[in-house]
């Protein structure tokens, strides 16, 4: 829960801010994207629940608990790859649960799932340089879930991958999410890449941010992009959204 959140940078005459009484509720499993212009602070915000920046006020509770830093109970997974180059496939994703102490037979476990769920098994033993920025990202995902975190943190991660790759990347996350039935906050600018992939969709308004609109989509899970329903909401959101980047313009 996202309860009252502001964030300011600097001091005196020269402080920004960029949050302002943010108060959203993301639901167990729920995959929750958040819309915005460019500078409302929608990274902030995701920065803030992940615990790497404190809030200026407000507070965040995962399961009840305070955010104070960085913790377990939230996987994040960023628009670069942040893979260890010098660890295969197999030992990026059970770093994590070998930092927790797991066992040796229940890390080989959790990553031969989680490869398997992101269709990577073939590749365990391959470095990140030799693999596409697609394959990347599933390992950057089977890593994030391999931690069993309560809510996963996505910032913009499809955002550098070209068009087709990215599409591919949304049925892959579509489809582990409907498995894992994972909780999910997910940033990005693409109204179309939200519509797909989101229960709620969140837009932000112009710098300083606060919650202008959530849209509920209630598209079936499996999602046709070209449905006159998905083409609706679209339609629907990018007219909010305009509302808000035509005020940086003005």
């Amino acid at each position: 829960m996202v309860d009252g959140v502001g964030k300011t940078f600097g001091r005196g005459g020269g402080a920004g801010q960029v949050l302002a009484d943010i108060r959203l509720e993301i639901r167990t499993g729920e995959f929750l994207c958040i819309l915005g212009p460019s500078g409302c602070g929608k990274s902030t915000l995701l920065n803030i629940v992940a615990g790497f920046l404190p809030p200026t006020s407000g507070r965040v509770l995962v399961d009840g608990a305070p955010v104070t830093g960085p913790g377990a109970e939230r996987g994040v997974v960023f628009q670069e790859y942040v893979l260890f180059p010098w660890l295969t496939v197999a030992q990026n994703v059970e770093f994590g649960p070998r930092l927790k102490g797991v066992p040796a037979e229940e890390r080989r476990r959790l990553t031969e799932r989680y490869l398997a769920l992101v269709g990577l098994t073939a590749h365990a033993g391959k470095l990140p340089a030799q693999l596409s920025g697609g394959m990347k990202q599933r390992v950057a995902i089977a890593r994030a879930l391999a931690n069993g975190p309560s809510i996963i943190l996505m910032d913009e991660p499809f955002g550098a991958l070209d068009a087709q790759t990215r599409e591919v990347m949304q049925d892959e996350l579509s489809r582990i999410q409907r498995v894992e039935r994972q909780t999910v906050l997910f940033v990005t600018h693409s109204i179309r890449e939200a519509v797909y992939l989101a229960d709620r969709v969140v837009v932000m308004t112009s710098a300083p941010g606060r919650v202008k609109q959530v849209f509920t989509i209630t598209l079936p899970e499996s999602r046709d992009r070209f449905a006159p329903e998905f083409t609706r909401a679209e339609s629907e959101i990018t007219r909010v959204v305009k509302e808000e980047v035509a005020k940086v313009h003005e």
